[in-house]
């Protein structure tokens, strides 16, 4: 499958989630648009996912069972795009990423959405390795 992204701020909105679903999955997301995620190959072979209150859509391909990109729940006019899936990028570029509190979902809380940690990322010397 192949897609492509029309990205809200580059690569500055790097994160992770603690909800039950992205802990699990361990993914780093970047903002996309909403209508700027476009299939260009293997449309067939994308399938979603609802859970808990059902709102986020989680897209996934179902041949190798890569999750590619959500419609966002605390913002549904966007979708979060695992940075994997986007060519020439790796979630290990980035030095640091923010780590959203996801089991305290703003949506439930009333609240706004926090930062509850950072996630770093340090290479190693090669010559230690």
């Amino acid at each position: 499958m192949r897609f492509e992204a029309v990205l809200s701020d580059g690569l500055a909105t790097a994160r992770r989630c603690t909800c039950s679903y992205c802990r699990m999955r361990g993914a780093v997301v970047v903002s996309a648009v909403m209508h700027g995620v476009t299939i260009l190959e293997g449309a067939d072979s994308l399938t979603s996912y609802r859970f808990n209150t059902r709102v986020a859509e989680h897209f996934f391909c179902s041949r190798c069972g890569i999750y590619t990109h959500h419609q966002r729940r605390s913002n549904p006019n966007e979708y979060g795009v695992n940075v994997a899936c986007l060519e020439g990028v790796s979630p290990f570029d980035f030095a640091e990423v923010l780590v959203v509190d996801g089991v305290h979902h703003p949506s439930d809380t009333g609240g706004r959405s926090r930062q509850i940690g950072t996630l770093r990322f340090v290479k190693l010397d090669e010559e230690k390795t």
